[in-house]
């Protein structure tokens, strides 16, 4: 399966609290502190990310390079808890709309879509072209959640054959919409809710959801980048055709590696250790079904 995704391409500047926010926050001051900020002090260095990426084995050939814009910017502290205040600068981003998504599938041979936070405008264009050309598509507002309004998730969520989200995004999703999630697993096959230490949850409708625990040895560093490699792990095991479970475990998996690195794309990846992983928390057979798709 050839997977393309569509989303905010940024550079991310990671800093350190020291302490928890909750010590020195004021509960009833809340909506007088300014935790989001436009920042536009960039350079043009995506140059040298793309050469990054390409020798990662990342297909960039359907990336837009702006005129006028620098690449966008992901500014985060996060304090010992978790916790984070993030700024951000969209720069190039604002153009995601130019990008002609039906073409470009149709082009590759694009058999799924990941439509993720970029500009809202272009999440609602890429996923109308996907609904009207019949291409399958993936629903994850991420960070946008906080943005979009409950007619923008509306329209975005419909007929998604995934929709992604933690539990407190999953929280408001449903408020913003105004539906139950039932409601939202009568319009998207495949509901998945990463749970943080927990593990993840899918839901379909009709069927008991599906729970699967964490990865037993984790440790936490630092977690930028741990959703997106949640859905990279799961969406690889979609691709492999392994079943639902065994794409959440390999989700999880990944995901444990950006959350024990500081930086969302500085962890290794090593057959034997991820398969060493596989097997302690989700057993032999498991192991052996991830393993058979990973480098000798």
């Amino acid at each position: 399966m050839r997977i393309a995704v569509s989303g905010s391409i940024a550079t991310d500047h990671l800093m350190t609290f020291g302490g928890k926010f909750t010590d020195t926050l004021i509960a009833e001051k809340l909506d007088k502190i300014s935790v989001s900020l436009l920042v536009g002090c960039v350079g043009p260095d995506f140059a040298d990310y793309r050469h990054w990426l390409e020798s990662h084995g990342v297909d960039t050939s359907g990336v837009r390079t702006s005129a006028t814009r620098q690449t966008a910017r992901f500014t985060a502290t996060n304090d010992e808890a978790g916790n984070q205040i993030a700024s951000f600068y969209p720069g190039a981003m604002s153009e995601d709309g130019e990008i002609d998504i039906t073409s470009l599938a149709a082009a590759n041979g694009i058999e799924l879509v990941l439509i993720g936070a970029g500009d809202p405008g272009a999440m609602q264009q890429h996923t109308a072209d996907c609904r009207a050309a019949g291409i399958p598509f993936a629903a994850d507002f991420s960070q946008q959640v906080a943005f979009l309004d409950g007619d923008a998730m509306r329209t975005l969520i419909e007929g998604a054959a995934y929709l992604f989200c933690n539990e407190y995004e999953a929280a408001v999703i449903e408020s913003k919409t105004g539906w139950t999630g039932e409601d939202i697993l009568a319009r998207v096959g495949t509901r998945i809710i990463t749970l943080g230490s927990e593990g993840a949850r899918v839901e379909r409708r009709g069927e008991d959801p599906l729970v699967v625990g964490p990865v037993k040895d984790a440790t936490f560093v630092e977690p930028t980048g741990a959703g997106d490699a949640f859905r990279c792990g799961f969406l690889a095991a979609t691709a492999w055709d392994l079943p639902l479970e065994r794409a959440v475990e390999l989700g999880n998996l990944i995901a444990v590696h950006a959350l024990e690195t500081v930086g969302p794309q500085e962890y290794e990846l090593k057959p034997a250790s991820l398969t060493d992983r596989a097997r302690l928390s989700y057993g032999d057979e498991a192991a052996a079904d991830i393993a058979a798709h990973l480098p000798a």
